[in-house]
């Protein structure tokens, strides 16, 4: 049609071309929620990547890109959620619904440390018959370790509070005093309580989810902030996620990193959902869509100094185009990973091959043994 261009093209269109403008003046007047959804609409790719590139290169002047040594440890994934897109969600009754064994738990800490890891990833299904003794109970059993352990994502610790009779904060200490050690951000997926009404709607809320960050952050623990996208969400609502994390770390500085990923349909019952497709990704395709996203994010997040790329769900060409569009963090080895895998994505990486794509792009690779530095 004459007049029409493709998404992305920076068509002047209905805006008259204001991605220009709201990219000249995000060093200086921060993005609201319809200038993010402006540039995740209309602006193009090349210009997201080079402002990104710019707030990169402004927070890490060295040219260093970190990453960790670790391994994803899921407990259990017996989960009374049932998320629509989620493949590794099982119903007690299910044959193969699992809880880890302590033995099981152990070797996999064994191996974690043969291989040169420092630090677990906990995280498990919520499991309805679990509450703060059984958390309690996995913590001690990996810090009999000489291992860092970040773990349990703010649904979890919802899920035990609610299961004991406790408020949020006595959860926390009670975690701490047993040895975690830092909070992922998983369980985040959108912060829109109205995406979540359909992809996850016996999840916490948005609000539940930032009051477990706070609490956390109030009581000195590190935490990463992550976002899945692609699934049913407007540009609207990445933005509001985006905004929504950003004022949280304005209020707490308790975020060591953000994590934008992309939602893997295989499996799922979301993928069969009619409103599937219908979101930010929608016209771009799964590469583009992602850097266009990974982005915005760094542009809309300075006040969090590192962000990182999602090679798990990308692969490793993508995640080191993703260095040039404002990524510091390659992320982790993953030893293990199940959840991603349980919808058929396997992409695999050694701490050899991580070092060599973080070089073959120009920048240097420095390993970490815990949650990227916050100064």
């Amino acid at each position: 049609m004459e007049g029409s261009a493709a998404p992305g093209t920076g068509s002047r269109g209905s805006t008259g071309g204001r991605w220009e403008e709201i990219l000249r003046r995000a060093d200086s007047e921060r993005p609201t929620v319809e200038d993010a959804a402006l540039l995740l609409r209309e602006a193009p790719l090349f210009a997201l990547g080079r402002a990104a590139d710019r707030v990169r290169r402004s927070l890490h002047p060295d040219g260093a890109v970190a990453y960790i040594v670790d391994r994803n440890i899921n407990y259990t994934n017996i989960c009374v959620c049932g998320c629509s897109f989620c493949a590794f969600f099982r119903d007690p009754s299910a044959p193969d619904a699992y809880v880890l064994s302590g033995e099981a738990l152990s070797k996999k800490i064994e191996e974690t440390l043969s291989l040169g890891g420092t630090q677990v990833l906990l995280q498990g299904g919520l499991h309805p018959d679990w509450g703060i003794e059984e958390a309690e109970r996995l913590v001690r059993a990996v810090k009999r370790y000489p291992i860092r352990l970040h773990g349990f994502s703010p649904p979890e610790v919802w899920h035990f509070a609610n299961r004991s009779g406790l408020t949020i904060r006595e959860v926390i200490v009670r975690l701490v005093a047993a040895g975690l050690d830092s909070i992922p951000g998983g369980g985040a997926e959108i912060l829109d309580d109205e995406v979540r009404a359909k992809i996850s709607p016996r999840k916490i809320g948005w609000e539940q989810w930032a009051a477990v960050m706070r609490e956390a952050h109030r009581q000195g623990l590190r935490t990463s902030a992550t976002m899945m996208f692609g699934s049913v969400e407007a540009p609207e609502s990445i933005a509001r996620h985006l905004l929504r994390v950003r004022d949280l770390q304005d209020r707490t500085g308790g975020f060591a990193s953000f994590i934008p990923w992309t939602f893997q349909p295989g499996n799922t019952a979301l993928s069969g959902d009619p409103g599937f497709g219908e979101s930010a990704l929608a016209g771009f395709g799964h590469a583009v869509g992602y850097l266009r996203v990974l982005a915005v994010s760094r542009l809309l997040i300075p006040n969090i100094r590192t962000v990182q790329v999602s090679w798990v769900t990308m692969g490793a060409k993508v995640a080191q185009l993703g260095l040039f569009f404002g990524a510091n963090d390659f992320g982790s080895t993953m030893i293990e990973e199940n959840v991603v895998a349980s919808a058929g994505v396997a992409f695999r990486m050694s701490e050899e091959e991580i070092v060599a794509t973080i070089r073959d792009a120009g920048f240097q690779p420095l390993k970490r043994e815990g949650p990227p530095c916050s100064t």
